[in-house]
């Protein structure tokens, strides 16, 4: 599954919000800083989607705030 994700750094609290069904609002408390903030969001998909990490990876948009992000 290939979804969209616009990631929001620098956000008070972490969160993951669907807005339809393949593009989603992740909110991280990091800085996007070597790579913290892709980190925090592949932690905060592998939660959401009850999979685990190594299952989720982004495809496009590592330095950029959208992603395409695949979920095995």
């Amino acid at each position: 599954m290939k979804i969209t994700v616009r990631v929001k750094p620098n956000a008070r609290k972490n969160e993951v919000k669907q807005i339809d069904a393949n593009n989603f609002v992740v909110s991280v408390s990091v800085p996007p800083v070597e790579g913290k903030a892709n980190e925090k969001v592949i932690e905060l998909l592998s939660e959401y989607f009850g999979k685990p990490k190594q299952s989720i990876n982004i495809l496009r948009g590592m330095t950029g705030k959208i992603k395409i992000v695949e979920i095995l």
